[in-house]
Order: C-alpha cells, then sequence, then structure tokens
C-alpha cells in the first residue's frame, strides 16, 4: 500500500511534542502542525511527550509526527506510542541511506514519511529518499547539515545563506522534483525577521517548494501569504492562458501575449500560479 501525495501547506509549524497546550493554537495558525519528539524536546522529557501527543489528538489529516532518528532508542519507543493513534505521517529527522523501512503502523500499511535531509548523508542520499515510495516528501535543514560538516554558521552576516546550505536546497529540491515528489523549505530561526521569512518563502514558491516548515506562528503567517498569488499575479496567468487559446495562438504550443513568445513551459507557470489561487485552469486551448 503506496501512502498517498503529499498536499499539506504551505505553512508547517513545529509545536514541541510536550507543550499539549499549544496543540490547538498551532493547528489553528498553521495549515499542518509538526508535534516534535526530537529537537524541540528535552531528552529527559520524551516519555512525557508521548504521553502527550497520545493524550492531545489533533486532526491527523492536518498533522505530522517528527520522531527521533533511524537506530535510536527515543526511535523505537516513539513508534511503540504512536502505534494505535490515527497519524499517518511521520517527518524523519537526519535521513539518510542507513533508512531501509519501511515504517509500518499498528495495521501492517505503511507510515507516509517526509525524510528530512539535514546531514551531509542526507544531502547526497536525497536521490534515492525521493525514491522511495514511502516517502511522500523530502525537506533539508540547514544548521544540522552544517554541524554534520564540522562547520559554525550555515549563514553569513547579512542573514544569506552559504553557499553549501544553498547547494543542499537546490539538490534536495531536485532530488524531489525528479521523483514527482514534495519539496519542503528550512526553517527560518531569527524569530523577528519577519521580511527575511517573507523573502525566503517567495523564492521558495518561485523555484517549486510545496511548503515551508515554521517555528513560530507568526512566521506561519507571512509564509502562508508569500505562497498565495497576488491578484495581478492572478489577472496575468489567467490572461496568458486565454492568448494560448485564442487567436494569438501559433498552433504550435506558442503564443504571442504582450510583446512576448509564450510557450509551454510558461503555460505550466501560469497553470501552477492558477493552482495555488484554487482557480480554474482553462481547458479549451
Amino acid at each position: 500500500m503506496t501512502p498517498r501525495p503529499f498536499t499539506l501547506g504551505p505553512a508547517l509549524l513545529f509545536c514541541p511534542a510536550d507543550r499539549p497546550d499549544r496543540f490547538a493554537k498551532a493547528a489553528d495558525r498553521a495549515d499542518a502542525v509538526i508535534l516534535d519528539l526530537e529537537d524541540g524536546v528535552d531528552p529527559a522529557a520524551r516519555a512525557e511527550a508521548r504521553r502527550a501527543v497520545r493524550g492531545t489528538p489533533l486532526d491527523p489529516a492536518r498533522t505530522i509526527v517528527r520522531v527521533n532518528p533511524v537506530g535510536t532508542e527515543d526511535h523505537q519507543r516513539d513508534l511503540d506510542a504512536l502505534a494505535d493513534t490515527d497519524y499517518t505521517v511521520l517527518m524523519l529527522p537526519k535521513a539518510d541511506g542507513r533508512y531501509v523501512g519501511p515504517l509500518l503502523r499498528h495495521d501492517g500499511s505503511p507510515y507516509a514519511i517526509v525524510a528530512l535531509c539535514e546531514t551531509a548523508a542526507g544531502v547526497l542520499a536525497a536521490p534515492a529518499l525521493a525514491a522511495r515510495p514511502d516517502v511522500v516528501a523530502l525537506a533539508w535543514g540547514a544548521e544540522d547539515l552544517v554541524a554534520s560538516l564540522g562547520g559554525t554558521a550555515s549563514r553569513r552576516d547579512d542573514g544569506t545563506y552559504r553557499d553549501v546550505a544553498r547547494y543542499a536546497r537546490s539538490a534536495v529540491l531536485l532530488a524531489a522534483g525528479a521523483a514527482g515528489k514534495a519539496a519542503i523549505d528550512a526553517v527560518h530561526l531569527d524569530l523577528e525577521d519577519l521580511d527575511g521569512v517573507r523573502d525566503e518563502a517567495v523564492d521558495a514558491v518561485a523555484v517549486g517548494f510545496s511548503a515551508t516548515l515554521c517555528i513560530h506562528p507568526s512566521h506561519a503567517a507571512v509564509v502562508r501569504k508569500a505562497y498565495a498569488p497576488t491578484p495581478e499575479q492572478v489577472e496575468h496567468a489567467r490572461a496568458v492562458l486565454a492568448a494560448a487559446a485564442g487567436p494569438g495562438s501559433t498552433g504550435s504550443g506558442a503564443a504571442r501575449f504582450d510583446g512576448q513568445m509564450i510557450d509551454s513551459p510558461l503555460l505550466r507557470h501560469a497553470e501552477a500560479v492558477l493552482a495555488r489561487a484554487a482557480e480554474p485552469v482553462l481547458d479549451d486551448r
């Protein structure tokens, strides 16, 4: 049984799993919640966090649970705690070639896995991970990546990513896209830098990411707005598709619009804009 394609997003908000008082608030602020049993929880509090996940259920259709990495004692404890819950999507941190899975639910069906490629080995394994039928999305993370390389900072003083992080981001996006899977962009750690959150989210949607990880509710709101096309973008996209269906079409898969030649890739760009805006795509072109 193959999990369904990943459609959650665009704003995926982390919530520490040992803070059940925040679960519902997080669900109200984002498109989906990631209940975090890993880095967001003190190791001494993970047993309490598992009890909270079991005792304070959220809508499983809008919830991801980040478990601990494969090979750790906490990983198996997490799976045992989740065994008879309704959650079906797990985020697997530090995913790499050691993940042989699949991870199975109590009924024998595989969990849908969001593979978090956040180490050097994970980035290099991204194509193999994306090819797995149980992996529905790839995400990436800059801080663990740089730590795995023995480095000290993923960003320059001006807040932009260093080259190795930019490479990893692109590599994960390309691996996901080549396999037809969703790609999820990394968190922005500066809580007050909403402009930086917006700029990275605008870039993410422009190049094909389907969602962005968030660590604060204020970031979720910014991400949702950044992923939503503006009225001007929607109008332009509909005009491009209309031109392809109208007298300006060359009949060869290209059309003339606003002084430019519009061909198949640009038509697909327009369709993507309308998909994000939940607009119908013209069928008569």
